[in-house]
């Protein structure tokens, strides 16, 4: 076992009570099986399954666009309020459950908004449990508008467009979907303006994407931190600018393996970007989906890398430096996972 663990139990115990934030989850990918056909049932909308068991078998698939075929299929049961709101509640009583302290929670709207339902109504349900989970158990959250990168820019900045009555409810804008073929540069315009809107950026690069996508996302989107990131590691000079500038990887372990970024997650690179000194965190990404929340996803890593005590606090504590929360509220989280430590 590594230094300073007993057993596989005790390491298992140790991240069960890790104080730990998660800066990557699509909250339309937390959509488990169960509430996916209850909501069909109750909005009538018709999926080409007749059972829970139908719909859990159906999450199988073996890389990253096989995934988004079922991930925006998944979305059309989402069309009320009470509908969001359920679908975020869950989530958060999930994370919760395994000790997160916040939250920067992924929102998909022109998944939705094509579809015919409002920005308001995905807005309303999702802050309404954000909110509710703040008052009633102290777990904080930001909200993060993501463009979908296989539309068009007219179509992000239609969204921004869309976004602009809600502001002061999104905290930042984000990059997701299909990679290959959609580098960061295709979004340079719009995402000047939301900077200049005061809103914090990320951008999904180098998980399919070469590490050139990594050096756009920097240099062009000028985003505050990358989501995955692991195909930085094939350029040497990237991993040395990523790490002196401190700049946060949002890496997703079980995703990676499930849509085989990753052969085996003995292979996963997690330890070596920690030894090049790169900001890395542990997520789920789309926990329905891929087989498990963020302390599966630290727990799958650990067992496969063998990683230390001091690992997984340096984990836990990207997750907090990393975030978008103020400098004293990092404080504070960063404080209790040292005196758990």
């Amino acid at each position: 076992m590594a230094e300073g663990f007993a057993s596989a139990a005790e390491r298992a115990a140790f991240i069960a009570r890790l104080p730990k934030a998660e800066l990557h989850l699509h909250i339309e990918g937390s959509l488990e099986p169960e509430l996916m056909f209850g909501l069909a049932q109750r909005n009538g909308v018709a999926i080409p399954f007749a059972s829970v068991e139908e719909v859990r078998e159906a999450y199988a698939f073996s890389n990253l666009q096989d995934f988004l075929d079922i991930y925006y299929q998944g979305m059309r049961v989402l069309l009320t309020e009470q509908d969001f709101y359920e679908l975020t509640a869950a989530y958060l009583a999930r994370a919760r459950g395994d000790n997160v302290r916040h939250v920067e929670i992924f929102f998909d709207p022109q998944g939705h908004t094509e579809r015919g339902v409002s920005f308001s109504t995905v807005i309303a349900g999702i802050t309404r449990a954000l909110d509710e989970a703040r008052e009633q158990h102290g777990l904080t959250s930001k909200l993060i508008l993501c463009f979908l990168r296989h539309l068009s820019e007219a179509d992000a900045e239609a969204t921004l467009d869309a976004a602009l009555p809600f502001v002061e409810r999104i905290d930042g804008v984000g990059l997701d979907s299909s990679e290959v073929g959609h580098p960061p540069s295709k979004f340079e315009r719009v995402f000047a303006r939301a900077r200049s809107l005061g809103l914090k950026l990320v951008a999904h690069a180098g998980e399919e994407g070469p590490p050139a996508y990594v050096e756009e996302a920097l240099d062009l989107l000028k985003v505050d931190r990358i989501d995955h990131g692991n195909r930085s590691l094939e350029d040497p000079a990237l991993v040395r600018r990523l790490a002196e500038a401190g700049v946060c990887l949002t890496v997703c372990p079980l995703s990676n393996l499930k849509l085989c970024v990753v052969d085996d997650m003995a292979a996963h690179p997690l330890r070596r970007m920690l030894e090049a000194g790169l900001a890395a965190t542990v997520n789920s990404d789309d926990p329905s989906y891929f087989g498990g929340y963020v302390n599966a996803n630290y727990q799958a890593v650990a067992d496969a890398l063998d990683l230390s005590r001091a690992e997984l606090v340096a984990l836990a504590r990207n997750s907090f430096t990393g975030s978008f929360l103020e400098q004293n509220e990092r404080d504070r989280h960063l404080a209790a996972i040292d005196a758990y430590a």
